[in-house]
């Protein structure tokens, strides 16, 4: 994304609007289920989105080629709620994002002037292939080959490549593809267009969610493709330009997880007023809000504060943002998959009907946490890199993080959140100083410690300068300090196993994870719980 991009916050307000309409006219509940049954591509639905009634793809594409240069914030808005429609429109939606954005970060001018005002102006569906066989997220174990194809004078004119490639959204349906091959000189993305000879797209695959959402599996064989399709016309920088656009891609399949949970927590809601059990609604019974609704609430809403941040991040012109990617992926859908589950076993018979659509939104969303990279992948991600710049700064990364957090307003849970940020932080270096962090169970407890403490700071944040109208204020400074309370657990759980479990005891390190006052900091639990549990009920 270029840096400040933004909206006209009237055409922002016009596409919000769109989409409702959209939602409220094309994607009825019989049509979702009809869709899912089916397992058909929408085809007519998705070319109307693309279509000039609508254009919904212009939000992806810059002012310059011809769309409405959306910023990460406000995609990652309108992400959401496509998702909330309906997860298998959204991801063939994400995949034209995923499958320009190569050509984005990586083409020369004419490259970009041509394929995305093509994009633009053609509304032309886009695939992303890279994923293969044998290799899954390890984009490193490559092994389609683009061999040089040269003319008489020895000049490249163009490449053939040869190779499989797996689990392509929109693989077989696409006009235009972005496809990852080794050259002489390191992988390498090239554009080619459907139809090409040598390209040829594999059957739909029968998934066990986004059912409508093409899934097919493409095979290269002898497939030419001109030099001047090589993007950025330089070989070797493939995984460069992945990796540019991880934080962003990854940051919007965390809001398929956010939308997906809301979808799934709104309708849990729904049903709890109307359910009268034992004398009364479901949503006045605690056994009911406060085991399903109000730790999902307090989870969606912290991945959403972390969303909200990294996008604000990504719009002021930051960049190297992978690991923010990372962790907002790994919380958010992990977050929305668990609201899911929890949506099912609320509605008890009812939420294994289909009509009822809880137990559809359960499938959809279990794929956001396994396309973009696993939740495994994400972690050892954050680990590595967290682990790497912590040594870097000799304990400031995460140190200046707690001092930030001292300066915030108590009520937001912040000071616990600073505690146990120093806490991960002396278990950081001293898994380090002893050797642990060469075991990757260390390494994964360590992920789950950064990626708590990161997403709390993010909601302490949001909840010390909140001004919104969806939420009150009580309601957000609520969840930060439940929220407040996870993150000390998780560090002093994770703390343990990691400075007590693994056949080192740590001892310095241990007694500064008991200096967190983890009796003192459960307090007014309930008192905080009552309050989420009665703004979701009003």
């Amino acid at each position: 994304m270029t840096a400040e991009a933004k909206m006209d916050p009237e055409m922002f307000s016009m596409v919000l609007d769109t989409l409702e309409k959209l939602g409220k006219e094309k994607l009825t509940l019989d049509v979702k289920l009809e869709m899912d049954s089916s397992a058909e591509f929408p085809m007519e639905l998705v070319r109307f989105m693309l279509g000039p009634e609508v254009g919904l793809h212009l939000i992806f594409i810059p002012e310059e080629y011809g769309g409405l240069g959306a910023g990460a914030k406000e995609i990652a808005v309108i992400s959401e709620k496509m998702a909330k429609m309906d997860l298998a429109v959204a991801t063939s939606f994400l995949a034209i994002c995923l499958g320009m954005d190569p050509i984005r970060v990586g083409g020369t001018p004419e490259q970009k002037r041509k394929w995305i005002t093509k994009i633009a102006e053609e509304g032309l569906i886009v695939a992303y292939a890279v994923t293969e066989p044998e290799a899954g997220s390890n984009v490193q174990a490559l092994k389609t080959r683009a061999e040089r194809v040269l003319d008489a004078q020895g000049n490249i004119k163009g490449y053939k490549l040869n190779g499989q490639k797996q689990f392509i959204t929109n693989g077989g349906v696409a006009s235009l593809y972005s496809i990852l091959a080794d050259t002489p000189k390191g992988p390498s993305f090239f554009v080619v267009e459907a139809g090409t000879e040598g390209l040829f797209p594999g059957k739909h695959e029968d998934k066990h969610g986004i059912r409508a959402s093409n899934t097919a599996p493409i095979s290269l064989e002898d497939l030419f493709v001109p030099a001047e399709n090589l993007i950025g016309e330089k070989e070797g920088q493939g995984l460069k330009q992945a990796n540019q656009v991880f934080g962003y891609t990854r940051l919007m399949v965390a809001t398929f997880g956010l939308g997906g949970g809301m979808a799934a927590l709104e309708k849990t809601i729904a049903y709890a007023k109307e359910r009268v059990q034992f004398g009364g609604p479901l949503i006045e019974k605690q056994g009911y809000t406060h085991r399903l609704l109000v730790p999902n609430a307090v989870h969606l809403e912290a991945a959403r504060a972390y969303i909200e941040k990294t996008a604000e991040r990504l719009d002021s012109g930051e960049e190297d943002l992978e690991v923010e990617g990372s962790i907002s992926k790994y919380f958010a859908t992990e977050a929305g998959d668990a609201m899911a589950n929890d949506a099912i076993q609320a509605l008890g018979g009812y939420g294994y009907i289909r009509e009822f659509e809880v137990e559809k939104i359960k499938r959809d969303i279990k794929i956001t946490t396994i396309f973009e990279g696993t939740s495994e992948i994400q972690r050892n991600i954050i680990a590595v890199f967290r682990l790497r710049e912590t040594v870097r700064s000799r304990g400031r990364f995460y140190l200046d993080m707690c001092e930030g957090l001292e300066k915030l307003p108590q009520e937001s849970g912040a000071r616990l959140v600073s505690q146990a940020t120093r806490s991960l932080n002396d278990v950081i270096l001293g898994a380090r100083k002893s050797k642990l962090t060469k075991s990757q169970h260390v390494l994964f407890l360590l992920a789950d410690m950064m990626t708590w403490c990161e997403v709390g700071e993010a909601l302490c944040q949001k909840a010390a300068a909140y001004h919104g109208k969806e939420r009150s204020a009580e309601f957000m400074n609520a969840a930060a300090r439940l929220f407040a309370r996870e993150v000390a657990e998780k560090v002093y759980m994770n703390g343990l196993r990691i400075t007590c479990g693994c056949d080192q005891f740590l001892s310095e390190v241990r007694e500064n994870l008991s200096s967190m006052d983890l009796e003192g900091a459960m307090e007014g639990r309930l008192r905080d719980m009552n309050i989420i549990a009665r703004d979701l009920a009003s």
